[in-house]
């Protein structure tokens, strides 16, 4: 017998069809029922890799991105965990979260920090393996992490701060590769904070009234009925970011092609978002993890010689 899917899970999501009942809970606390997430925190990072190992025209490091999929796995279990610690109370007057396992009474918050404690020493033991200041980069990133739950009760923009965080994964990718930084990881970081930006605005379409009634803030409710133009601006930006880090790191013009399907798929998202279709935003948040592939692929190619 399956369990109800969350409302932003997939009918078919691998943890209510399959998982144990008793694991459940556990699963859905780190959102291993809503994989995206982990596409959208690892990305950036294969990326700063990429571009690091494609500045050296050599291709990405296997070891090293099967490295960043664990690491990004565990930290958004932790992340996810400590978010819904932080917001219980909010999430428990939410439509769509009121069902995740602290707010419905399935984990209690002790449990919640022992689960985050676990994922965070696991992830911890993967960051020691990578150079010095890949390590310094990955302990800085907990400040961002720590402050984010709070930002949507101080500011209209949380979604900018969650862009800051959740793409510092390009800077510590580019580290573990190279051993050092360089302006393409700026720039490369620069363009993931706005592609963040971007589509976690259209997620936030999803909770437009319900965080209206909770007094919760966000771009989508700042924005208002200007939410698709903003969101075509934040991805403009993005992807001309993202060119500008391939211009100056000198990459081939093999980047070209999978860029430009990444800028097609930008476009397309930023074509079909609509404020009073929140079925509609959550397909099309879903959708950026192939944006963010063909980026990486893009960086990929751009290490090949052209001649």
């Amino acid at each position: 017998m399956t369990a109800a899917p969350l409302p932003d899970a997939d009918a078919a999501n691998w943890v209510d069809r399959r998982a144990p009942a008793r694991l459940r809970p556990w699963l859905k606390l780190g959102r291993f029922d809503r994989p995206a997430g982990i596409w959208l925190l690892m990305l950036p990072g294969w990326q700063g890799a990429a571009l690091a190992a494609a500045m050296q025209r050599q291709a990405p490091d296997l070891a090293l991105l099967a490295e960043i999929f664990a690491g990004a796995a565990l930290m958004r279990a932790a992340g996810c965990a400590y978010n819904d610690i932080v917001d219980r109370d909010i999430d428990a007057r939410v439509a769509r979260t009121a069902g995740r396992p602290i707010p419905a009474g399935q984990i209690t918050v002790r449990q919640a920090w022992a689960f985050l404690a676990g994922c965070s020493l696991a992830a911890l033991a993967i960051l020691l393996t990578l150079p010095p200041l890949a390590i310094g980069l990955g302990v800085g990133s907990l400040a961002l992490v720590a402050a984010y739950p709070f930002m949507k009760r101080i500011t209209w923009w949380p979604q900018a701060w969650l862009g800051l965080a959740f793409n510092w994964g390009a800077l510590l990718g580019f580290a573990a590769a190279a051993g050092a930084l360089r302006p393409p990881a700026a720039l490369l970081y620069a363009a993931g904070v706005f592609w963040t930006l971007g589509y976690d605005t259209i997620y936030a379409i999803q909770d437009l009234e319900d965080d209206a009634l909770a007094g919760v803030k966000s771009s989508a409710r700042r924005l208002g009925a200007a939410a698709p133009r903003a969101v075509a601006g934040f991805y403009l930006a993005s992807f001309a970011l993202a060119v500008a880090a391939a211009w100056s790191a000198g990459l081939s013009p093999l980047f070209l092609a999978p860029a430009a399907l990444a800028a097609l798929h930008l476009a397309w998202q930023a074509g079909r978002v609509r404020v009073d279709d929140p079925r509609r935003a959550l397909v099309l948040f879903r959708s950026n993890a192939l944006t963010g592939l063909l980026l990486f692929a893009a960086f990929a190619a751009g290490g090949v010689p052209w001649r």
